[in-house]
C-alpha cells in the first residue's frame, strides 16, 4: 500500500459513513472521505515531510521512511496520549536525529504527552522530560534526566558496578 493508504487506514476510525455507502462512494462517504483526506494531507503529511513520497509503496522506501509512516499512521488516529516503542530501533545515525526531531516537534504542536520505551540512552535523554528506569520489571529510579543519568542503582544496573562516574 502507499504512504496515504497507509496513514487513511490510521484515520478509518473516525469515519462515519456505513459500509455500503463507504463501498459505492457516494453522497456523504465521498464528502467525508474528502474531508480527511485533507487534514491527513494537512495535518500529517505536511508535519511529518511527507510529500514527495505520499504515492510510494511504503515497502520499498528505506527504513527510517518506513517508521516515520508508521507515526503518521498513529497520529492519523489524533490520540491525545502516543504510545512510542522504540521508535528509533534498527535506525541508523541520521534517521535516528530525524525521528527526534519529529517526536520532539509533535509533542509541541499538537500538544501530545508521547510515553516512550527506548534503549537508546541518547534518544532518551533528548526527548524525555520525565524518565523511569526498570531493571529485570522492578522500577529502580524515576525522575528528570539528569537526576536518572547519576542515580547510583540506574549506574549499577547499566554499566556495571565498577564503573566510576567522574
Amino acid at each position: 500500500m502507499t504512504v496515504l493508504d497507509n496513514i487513511k487506514i490510521g484515520r478509518h476510525v473516525h469515519l462515519r459513513s456505513g459500509a455500503i455507502a463507504c463501498g459505492l462512494y457516494y453522497g456523504r462517504a465521498a464528502r467525508e472521505e474528502f474531508a480527511h483526506r485533507e487534514a491527513i494531507e494537512r495535518q500529517i503529511i505536511a508535519l511529518l515531510e511527507l510529500q514527495d513520497i505520499r504515492h510510494q509503496i511504503v515497502g520499498t522506501l528505506p527504513y527510517g521512511l518506513q517508521k516515520r509512516v508508521e507515526l503518521a499512521r498513529a497520529l492519523a488516529l489524533d490520540p491525545t496520549l502516543l504510545f512510542l516503542d522504540e521508535p528509533t530501533a534498527g535506525m541508523n545515525a541520521e534517521e535516528t536525529e530525524d525521528m527526534v526531531r519529529f517526536i520532539l516537534y509533535i509533542k509541541r504542536v499538537r500538544e501530545l504527552t508521547a510515553v516512550m520505551i527506548e534503549h537508546d540512552m541518547g534518544v532518551v535523554m533528548d526527548i524525555s522530560d520525565r524518565i523511569a528506569v526498570l531493571d529485570f520489571g522492578e522500577k529502580i529510579a524515576e525522575g528528570s534526566p539528569a537526576e536518572v543519568q547519576h542515580n547510583p542503582l540506574v549506574i549499577k544496573a547499566y554499566l556495571g558496578e565498577d564503573f566510576d562516574v567522574a
